[in-house]
Order: C-alpha cells, then structure tokens, then sequence
C-alpha cells in the first residue's frame, strides 16, 4: 500500500470532528475493558510500529498485560478516521495503545516487544506499507518513559548498527491526543484470523 510520505503543511491538515468514535467495552481476545476501569494500579505505553493490526496482536498475545486498543495519535487532526489517516493528512500514525500492571510486567519488557517486532529503521513505511500512518513512534506518559525509551533506542540502534541495518527513524515524545480507531479495528486479527499482517522485525535482539 502506498501513501504520502511527508508529513503536511499547517494549511493541509483535515478539520477532523468534535465527535470520538464509539468503541466496543471489552477486549474481544482477554475479556477486559477496553479503556479501564481495571482491579489494579494500572500504567499505560502507546507504540507505532506499523500496521497497528499485528502490532496490537504482538502485545495483547502477552499475557501478563491488562488490555490492548489500537487508534491514532502523532497528528492535528481531531477525531480522525481511518481513511482521513491513511490520506497523510492528519499527521497520525497508527498505534497501539498497552495497559499493563508493573507488578507483572515492566514497561522494559514492553519496549522489547516494541523493539524485536518491527523494523524501526525504515522511516514513513513498514515493509509494503508505505505512508506516514506507518512511521515508527513511541509516546511517552512520563519522563522516564522518555528516558527508557531513549536509553533502549541507543543500545539497540547500535545492535542494529553492528548487524548492517541503518539509523533508526523511531520518534520519542511525551504523550499526544490518543483517538481510538473504529470499532472494527479493534482485535481486528482476532476477528479476522487470516487478515493481513504486514509486521515484521530485523530477526536483531534487543536486550534492555
């Protein structure tokens, strides 16, 4: 799939709606809110990785995280849709969003994932898919968020440096606008078991 490349101009953005777009409650794979309230003190990570289809199959296949979603964040546009985002005219990117208990699960076993499960080296695209909606990101809740993600970045861009791959392009920032895809999207490779998944990583490990 090929798409814009460059991210707009001030005066290209797409107005975008007041209005969110309704989601299901519950995680059609773990069975839990879809947007919390959770049993525990939960945390939260958001990740670009690609196609946001595998990407959230990637986490909600951990079974120590609480619940997985997938939307858009990274852009201006409000309440974006799918096809709005995949024009490259709202400056989103796909993303997956992790609830996860600290207690069982550490926001450095997130970033392996995160890490090993797409190619973080190739700019605006993710294999085929080709388009601002497929950058890689992490957004960030806090500021030591932004200092392991930036730490792991390091250690493994120079793994991936030693192993012939070039610069990653990943970008780091504390938390955007989170707006949740459609409902169809959400668990999309559950529903849809022979769905398209384009994810995948350099075969490099990432030890954090």
């Amino acid at each position: 799939m090929g798409g814009r490349t460059t991210m707009p101009m001030d005066s290209e953005f797409l107005p975008g709606r007041e209005s969110r777009l309704s989601v299901p409650s519950h995680h059609a794979v773990l069975g839990t809110p879809l947007q919390g309230p959770f049993e525990v003190e939960a945390q939260v990570a958001f990740f670009g990785m690609g196609c946001f289809w595998g990407a959230e199959r990637a986490f909600w296949r951990n079974h120590d995280v609480l619940s997985t979603a997938v939307g858009y964040m990274g852009g201006k546009t409000p309440n974006p849709t799918y096809e709005e985002v995949c024009s490259g005219l709202t400056g989103h990117t796909e993303v997956v969003v992790v609830w996860f208990d600290p207690s069982r699960c550490s926001y450095a076993d997130l970033l392996k994932t995160f890490w090993e499960r797409h190619d973080p080296t190739q700019g605006m695209r993710q294999g085929n898919d080709v388009g601002t909606q497929y950058r890689s990101a992490i957004y960030c809740t806090t500021e030591s968020q932004v200092k392991q993600g930036t730490l792991s970045m390091e250690a493994f861009g120079g793994a991936l440096s030693s192993a012939g791959f070039p610069t990653v392009t990943t970008e780091i920032r504390l938390l955007e606008e989170f707006y949740f895809a459609e409902s169809y999207h959400q668990q999309y490779l559950h529903k849809n078991p022979n769905g398209y998944c384009g994810l995948a990583g350099t075969g490099v490990s990432c030890s954090i």
